[in-house]
């Protein structure tokens, strides 16, 4: 069943009807912002400070096993938003390009689409990073489909990552501020390539997040209270470059690192009293994560290297970072604060997936989603953690996780077995990831930081495990 079946179906349903206000929600989802780099999840207050993000877990609940569904962006983000694992579409490794057509079908259910049709009004601001029209984008042009296609309302971004090459914000269906179709005179981008040379107004790396802040607070301020609202809000930080603001710029002893953790929260907390300043707190449910952990560095002069050399641990304890398969890339902050529903000051061990939201936020309105073969195919509903509710039986019964080079791994109950063989052809695979491309098992309660390979000793846990991942990329789908 497609969106459109789907919705059409679920019409009636959509009505306004009687009863509590449907809660608001927010996503705010950071960028290669690592478990251990805010205060409630581990670091150190002398070296970064994150009272707003401290502020969510003390009103809200910390997961400690949240994980993204790949250690890179654009899956995850095709992930969260469609509740279905991206490498099940044609991006098997990596991350889009600038100019890569929209990567979510615009007859597909996603988190957007279904709270518009249920009179939701909603908004995507930050980074999109899930591309623009059918074929190469031209930024001169008309950028649909897009995500005013699959149910967002209102679109601000930047197009696919801070210091990206196209310099330029995005709004709804065209470059912001687009003054012709001429190319003008462009430098060279953070990451050594050539700007595209769009004519519009070019963004300043340190004012970005000032910049897609203060839109998200504006939005937030301009709708209706009669009117629930979804904000999909998507901070560049802390992505490199590694560009803190002049308000934050000194201010902490991770260095230049640290200073740009200081800004997202800073961020996080602008978004929090606008909302109190909006009297919607008490009916607003808010989730705060990221999109997969940090970048891990701990040689050299750039800003990861020396916030680690300071004794900053971006990813907590957990073994590797952003791009790899271990814990490291995958294991997220995930704090969700429900006033009257989440308990305050708790904490969750439930195992659960970024891909979970739209199952989740269906189950928050009442509405049951289409068979899992054609939608949100594995998307779990979260609803009895998000409310604080504990079971002896894991909601999930397994999570599949998967690394920037197309490495799969599976996790159930105590363990995690790594398949150890890469989408991305072998000589492309960076030296230092080359490791990953062996089978590996391990029991993470016993042996959290992966340090000790026992698939040898168990090979009928591997083998039950590989079957199981066999299993669910073969039916095509894993939600039951």
């Amino acid at each position: 069943m497609n969106r459109r079946a789907f919705l059409s179906l679920t019409a009636g349903a959509a009505l306004p009807a009687a009863g509590p206000k449907k809660p608001n929600i927010v996503v705010i989802l950071a960028d290669d912002f690592g478990y251990g780099s805010l205060n409630c999840y581990g670091a150190d207050r002398k070296l970064i400070r994150t009272p707003h993000l401290d502020r969510l877990a003390k009103e809200g609940i910390r997961f400690t096993d949240a994980n993204t569904p790949s250690s890179v962006c654009s899956p995850t983000r095709y992930g969260l938003i469609t509740g279905r694992y991206c490498w099940r579409t044609a991006l098997k490794y990596e991350v889009l390009a600038t100019t890569a057509p929209l990567h979510i079908e615009p007859e597909r259910l996603t988190v957007a689409s279904l709270l518009k049709a249920e009179g939701y009004r909603t908004a995507a601001i930050g980074k999109w990073h899930l591309g623009y029209g059918t074929g190469k984008t031209d930024f001169t042009g008309d950028l649909r489909p897009g995500p005013l296609e699959i149910g967002f309302d209102d679109h601000f971004a930047v197009p696919q990552n801070h210091g990206d090459a196209s310099g330029v914000y995005v709004e709804n269906h065209r470059v912001a501020g687009l003054r012709s179709a001429n190319k003008v005179p462009a430098g060279i981008t953070p990451y050594g390539q050539k700007y595209m040379g769009i004519d519009a107004p070019q963004r300043v790396d340190i004012n970005v997040m000032d910049v897609l802040t203060t839109r998200a607070v504006d939005w937030i301020r301009q709708q209706n209270k009669r009117t629930p609202f979804f904000l999909y809000f998507t901070p560049v930080a802390v992505h490199q470059p590694v560009t803190p603001s002049p308000a934050t710029h000194g201010t902490s002893a991770a260095g230049a690192l640290g200073d740009w953790i200081h800004d997202l929260d800073n961020s996080v907390g602008r978004i929090l009293k606008a909302l109190d300043d909006a009297d919607v707190t008490q009916e607003t449910l808010l989730v705060f994560t990221s999109d997969n952990g940090g970048v891990l560095q701990t040689t050299g002069d750039r800003p990861e290297a020396l916030a680690t050399q300071a004794g900053l641990h971006v990813n907590g304890d957990w073994r590797g970072g952003k791009h790899g398969i271990y814990e490291g890339g995958f294991r997220v902050p995930f704090l969700v604060r429900w006033p009257g529903k989440a308990p305050a000051g708790t904490t969750s061990a439930e195992n659960i997936s970024l891909v979970d939201l739209l199952a989740t936020f269906a189950a928050v309105l009442g509405k049951p989603l289409p068979d899992a073969s054609t939608t949100a195919e594995d998307s779990f509903n979260m609803l009895p953690a998000f409310l604080g509710k504990s079971s002896q039986t894991p909601i999930r019964n397994a999570i599949i996780t998967h690394s920037a080079d197309g490495v799969f791994a599976i996790r159930q109950g105590p363990w995690k077995f790594i398949e150890g063989k890469a989408a991305k052809p072998f000589d492309r695979v960076p030296a230092a990831r080359r490791a990953e491309l062996t089978p590996q098992l391990f029991n993470l309660p016993a042996d959290p930081r992966e340090q000790n390979n026992i698939v040898e000793q168990h090979p009928d846990v591997a083998q039950r495990l590989s079957a199981l991942l066999n299993e669910g990329r073969a039916k095509g789908y894993t939600r039951s």
